[in-house]
C-alpha cells in the first residue's frame, strides 16, 4: 500500500497511506526489527520530502509494523571501507541529512511508538510535534554504551525535555531505558495508549491538529535554528566517534558474535588499522 508516489525500490520499505489529510508513514521490515538500512532511510526520507510538497497533506503519522517501532540506525549498512576523511565526512552527511528530514518536515507530526525504540528512532521522535506511544514500548539511547557521541539534537533537546537528571540518566553511562509509563512520566511521551488503539488514537490526535490549525511546533520550546545548529556540531562530533578504535572493536565482536562475517572482518580491518590511517589527512 503506497499513497505516494515512491518507487518499487523504496515502497519495500515503508507503507503511505492519506486518511483526511493525514499522511501515515510505516516501517514495514518488522523481521528486521524495522532496523534503519540505507533504504529505509531513503524510502522515509522522500516520504517526508514529499509531505512537504503535498497540499492535501495537513498532517504526518510516522509509525512502525510488528513487534519493534525501530532497533536504530543499521551501521554496517552505513560504514564502508574508503579513506579515513572520505568516510568522516560520509557519516557527517548521512547522520546530518537523516535528523534534517525531520526538522525540516514543514507538517505536524506525531510519532506513534509501536514497541520499542532505540537511538536515533527515540531522538528523531522527539523532534516531532509530539510522540503518543503503545503500553509495550522502550525507549533506548545507549550511545555512552556503545562509545559515541549524542545525536538527534539530544545534547540540548533531552534537557529540555525531561531535564537534566533524567536525560544524564538515557544518555549517560546507566542507559536508562524508560517503558512508555516512565516516557510520559518525564515527558518523552504526551499519550500512553493499548497496542490496538495506537494508530487509531495518534489518527485522532492528527486530525484534531488539522481541525485546530497546529502548525509545526518543536517540544520544551526547542527552535528550528538552534536544532538545525545542534544537529550540525553533534554529526562532527559523531563521525569522529564512530571512528574511534574502541567503538570499530566493538562493531566488529557484536557482527562477529551475530554471524556476518564479512562485515565484521571490515570493522576489525579498520579497528586495527585505525592508528595509522587516524594520522591521515
Amino acid at each position: 500500500m503506497n499513497a505516494l508516489n515512491l518507487s518499487a525500490e523504496l515502497a519495500a520499505h515503508i507503507d503511505t497511506e492519506i486518511t483526511d489529510s493525514v499522511l501515515i508513514i510505516k516501517m514495514t521490515q518488522p523481521n528486521r526489527l524495522n532496523g534503519w538500512t540505507m533504504p529505509m532511510m531513503e524510502a522515509f526520507k522522500k516520504a517526508l520530502s514529499l509531505a512537504n510538497s503535498l497540499d492535501d497533506i495537513k498532517a504526518i503519522v510516522f509509525t512502525g509494523e510488528g513487534r519493534y517501532y525501530s532497533a536504530g540506525v543499521n551501521l554496517s549498512s552505513a560504514i564502508q571501507l574508503m579513506h579515513p576523511k572520505k568516510l568522516h565526512g560520509l557519516i557527517v552527511e548521512h547522520n546530518q541529512s537523516l535528523f534534517e528530514a525531520f526538522l525540516n518536515v514543514r507538517k505536524p507530526i506525531l510519532a506513534a511508538i509501536n514497541g520499542p525504540a532505540i537511538g536515533a528512532s527515540v531522538t528523531s521522535a522527539t523532534l516531532c510535534n509530539g510522540v503518543i506511544a503503545a503500553k509495550e514500548a522502550t525507549f533506548s539511547t545507549p550511545f555512552a554504551a556503545l562509545g559515541v557521541t549524542p545525536e538527534g539534537c539530544s545534547s540540548i533537546h533531552f534537557p529540555r525535555l525531561m531535564g537534566e537528571e533524567n536525560a544524564q540518566r538515557m544518555l549517560g553511562s546507566e542507559g536508562w531505558k524508560p517503558t512508555a509509563e516512565e516516557a510520559l512520566a518525564i515527558g518523552i511521551v504526551q499519550h500512553v495508549v493499548p497496542q490496538e488503539e495506537l494508530l487509531p488514537k495518534a489518527i485522532e490526535i492528527a486530525k484534531g491538529w488539522i481541525n485546530s490549525n497546529q502548525e509545526r511546533a518543536f517540544l520544551a520550546g526547542s527552535t528550528l535554528p538552534e536544532l538545525i545548529k545542534a544537529n550540525i556540531e553533534e554529526s562532527e562530533a559523531l563521525a569522529t566517534a564512530f571512528l574511534s578504535r574502541k567503538f570499530l572493536m566493538n562493531q566488529a565482536k557484536f557482527l562477529w558474535s551475530k554471524k556476518k562475517r564479512g562485515i565484521a572482518v571490515m570493522f576489525f580491518v579498520l579497528a586495527t588499522t585505525q592508528p595509522i590511517w587516524a594520522r591521515m589527512k
